[in-house]
Protein backbone atom coordinates (compact mmCIF):
# COMPACT_ATOMS: atom_id res chain seq x y z
CA UNK A 1 0.00 0.00 0.00
CA UNK A 2 1.40 3.38 -0.99
CA UNK A 3 1.20 6.48 1.15
CA UNK A 4 -1.37 7.95 -1.28
CA UNK A 5 -3.49 4.80 -0.96
CA UNK A 6 -3.20 5.05 2.82
CA UNK A 7 -4.33 8.70 2.80
CA UNK A 8 -7.33 7.81 0.63
CA UNK A 9 -8.28 4.87 2.83
CA UNK A 10 -7.89 6.89 6.03
CA UNK A 11 -9.92 9.78 4.61
CA UNK A 12 -12.66 7.39 3.48
CA UNK A 13 -12.77 5.83 6.96
CA UNK A 14 -13.09 9.26 8.60
CA UNK A 15 -16.01 10.03 6.29
CA UNK A 16 -17.60 6.70 7.22
CA UNK A 17 -17.18 7.47 10.93
CA UNK A 18 -18.86 10.86 10.42
CA UNK A 19 -21.75 9.15 8.62
CA UNK A 20 -22.13 6.62 11.43
CA UNK A 21 -22.10 9.43 14.01
CA UNK A 22 -24.91 11.17 12.19
CA UNK A 23 -26.97 7.97 12.01
CA UNK A 24 -26.59 7.17 15.69
CA UNK A 25 -27.04 10.70 17.07
CA UNK A 26 -30.64 10.05 18.10
CA UNK A 27 -29.71 6.89 19.99
CA UNK A 28 -27.25 8.79 22.19
CA UNK A 29 -29.80 11.35 23.36
CA UNK A 30 -31.04 11.22 26.97
CA UNK A 31 -33.87 8.81 27.63
CA UNK A 32 -36.94 10.63 28.89
CA UNK A 33 -39.57 9.17 31.18
CA UNK A 34 -42.99 9.00 29.56
CA UNK A 35 -45.21 7.18 32.03
CA UNK A 36 -48.19 7.03 29.70
CA UNK A 37 -46.47 5.56 26.65
CA UNK A 38 -43.34 3.79 27.84
CA UNK A 39 -43.36 1.03 30.41
CA UNK A 40 -40.54 0.26 32.81
CA UNK A 41 -39.03 -2.47 30.62
CA UNK A 42 -39.27 -0.30 27.52
CA UNK A 43 -37.43 2.49 29.32
CA UNK A 44 -34.75 0.07 30.52
CA UNK A 45 -34.35 -1.19 26.96
CA UNK A 46 -34.08 2.40 25.71
CA UNK A 47 -31.42 3.15 28.32
CA UNK A 48 -29.47 0.04 27.30
CA UNK A 49 -29.67 1.11 23.64
CA UNK A 50 -28.46 4.58 24.65
CA UNK A 51 -25.50 3.12 26.57
CA UNK A 52 -24.56 0.96 23.59
CA UNK A 53 -24.76 3.96 21.24
CA UNK A 54 -22.56 5.99 23.60
CA UNK A 55 -20.00 3.17 23.81
CA UNK A 56 -19.92 2.95 20.03
CA UNK A 57 -19.36 6.71 19.86
CA UNK A 58 -16.37 6.34 22.21
CA UNK A 59 -14.95 3.57 20.00
CA UNK A 60 -15.33 5.79 16.93
CA UNK A 61 -13.55 8.58 18.82
CA UNK A 62 -10.65 6.27 19.61
CA UNK A 63 -10.48 5.22 15.97
CA UNK A 64 -10.46 8.87 14.89
CA UNK A 65 -7.49 9.47 17.20
CA UNK A 66 -5.63 6.51 15.62
CA UNK A 67 -6.39 7.90 12.15
CA UNK A 68 -5.16 11.40 13.09
CA UNK A 69 -1.97 9.82 14.44
CA UNK A 70 -1.56 7.90 11.17
CA UNK A 71 -1.91 11.16 9.20
CA UNK A 72 0.78 12.68 11.44
CA UNK A 73 3.08 9.72 10.75
CA UNK A 74 2.41 10.13 7.02
CA UNK A 75 3.30 13.83 7.21
CA UNK A 76 6.49 13.06 9.15
CA UNK A 77 7.58 10.24 6.85
CA UNK A 78 7.20 7.69 9.68
CA UNK A 79 4.15 5.85 8.35
CA UNK A 80 4.75 2.17 7.70
CA UNK A 81 7.34 1.81 10.45
CA UNK A 82 6.68 0.47 13.93
CA UNK A 83 6.39 3.23 16.52
CA UNK A 84 8.00 0.97 19.12
CA UNK A 85 10.87 -0.88 17.41
CA UNK A 86 11.23 1.10 14.18
CA UNK A 87 10.97 -1.97 11.94
CA UNK A 88 8.83 -1.92 8.81
CA UNK A 89 5.19 -2.95 9.35
CA UNK A 90 4.03 -5.79 7.09
CA UNK A 91 2.26 -4.61 3.92
CA UNK A 92 -0.72 -6.88 4.59
CA UNK A 93 -1.17 -5.41 8.04
CA UNK A 94 -1.11 -1.87 6.65
CA UNK A 95 -3.50 -2.81 3.86
CA UNK A 96 -5.92 -4.23 6.41
CA UNK A 97 -5.69 -1.14 8.64
CA UNK A 98 -3.56 1.81 7.50
CA UNK A 99 -3.83 3.39 10.95
CA UNK A 100 -1.79 0.71 12.74
CA UNK A 101 1.30 2.07 14.49
CA UNK A 102 3.04 -1.15 15.54
CA UNK A 103 4.30 -4.30 13.86
CA UNK A 104 2.77 -7.64 14.79
CA UNK A 105 5.60 -8.44 17.20
CA UNK A 106 5.26 -5.21 19.18
CA UNK A 107 1.46 -5.17 19.06
CA UNK A 108 1.24 -8.54 20.82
Amino acid sequence: MTEDDARKALTARLEELDRLDALSAEGREPVTLQQDSVGRLSRMDAMQQQAMAQAEERRRGAERARIRAAFARLDEGEWGYCAKCGEEIAAGRLKNDPSVARCVGCAG
